[in-house]
């Protein structure tokens, strides 16, 4: 897993700790989603390859509830993130 979680986690405040914990999630479903789509494009059996990608896309679920969640109690997670999509936009004419 991408994420090394805090080894004080005592040290932190509980709005911290909570933030912290989502972080932890959304890195966890993306290295989840990376891991059944390299295995769905190994394998060579259909009946596999379907079952793993049906697993990332429910993995792409999780990863969309965790983020929601992160919005609704990190207002400068809201900011940065309309501030990276704004940036993007400007970068590709979209």
């Amino acid at each position: 897993m991408l994420s090394d979680i805090p080894k004080k986690l005592k040290e932190l405040d509980q709005k911290t700790l909570e933030l912290e914990i989502l972080r932890a999630g959304i890195i966890a479903e993306l290295d989840a989603i990376n891991l059944y789509e390299q295995m769905a494009a190994m394998t060579e059996n259909g009946h596999i390859r379907k079952v793993l990608l049906d697993i990332a896309r429910e993995e792409k679920a999780h990863f969309g509830e965790f983020e929601a969640l992160l919005m609704k109690l990190d207002p400068e997670q809201v900011k940065e993130s309309a501030e990276g999509r704004r940036e993007i936009e400007e970068l590709t004419g979209d």
